[in-house]
């Protein structure tokens, strides 16, 4: 982040000397004072400068990969972060060495983490963001493996007559299920329980 300390006979020509420096405008910046200043006898006597710090602002997407960057640092993993927008739809893609203890056991930490940057952004943005933390294709292979999976439990319903309760999953997991499911004949999917423990259960069409 660019930032300078200037000082000024009083705050807006400290801001103004700031300004000048970092080359940006006003509405550019986020802005500290740390001394008013004080204008002394005659404006000369006893005078003290202004002092302000100005700071380059960051758009709610920077602030919210370096907040992703600060946790994943806390973690004592050293990533590379690759940020995609695309439309209503952020992807923070990942990469690095020990990138197996950020993805967790079936996705658990990546989808905390999810969680979090989500919070974060909808906090800074002023329209709401979809947001996805993605480590190496993770998302894409796991899609594979849930579409396998439905696919799997539906046939098992069909064989058996019996409804097919799956694992607890985040809203989007389950999403994909009943997608991949959506147009099949012989079952039909609903969610149920309560979050964390929400889960899709597949059950035979005719029973």
């Amino acid at each position: 982040m660019r930032q300078v300390t200037a000082t000024g006979q009083t705050v807006e020509d400290a801001v103004q000397s700031a300004l000048k420096q970092l080359n940006t405008s006003r509405d550019q910046v986020d802005l500290d004072i740390i001394d008013e200043g004080k204008k002394g006898i005659l404006g000369i006597f006893g005078s003290k400068p202004a002092i302000v710090k100005v700071s380059v602002a960051q758009n709610p997407i920077q602030k919210t990969e370096a907040y992703l960057k600060e946790i994943i640092a806390e973690l004592g993993v050293s990533v590379e972060v690759e940020t995609i927008v695309t439309d209503k739809q952020i992807t923070f893609d990942l990469s690095g060495d020990k990138i197996a203890i950020l993805i967790g056991k079936r996705g658990q930490t990546l989808n905390a983490l999810q969680y979090l940057v989500q919070l974060v952004l909808n906090r800074y943005a002023d329209k709401r963001f979809t947001v996805v933390v993605d480590a190496e294709g993770y998302r894409g292979r796991r899609r594979e493996t849930l579409i396998n999976l439905a696919e799997r439990m539906a046939d098992k319903a069909i064989n058996t007559h019996r409804e097919v309760t799956l694992e607890p999953m985040p809203s989007y997991e389950r999403k994909i299920i009943h997608t991949a499911l959506q147009q099949h004949k012989k079952v039909n999917t609903t969610s149920a329980g309560v979050e964390p423990n929400r889960h899709v259960v597949i059950k035979p069409s005719y029973s």
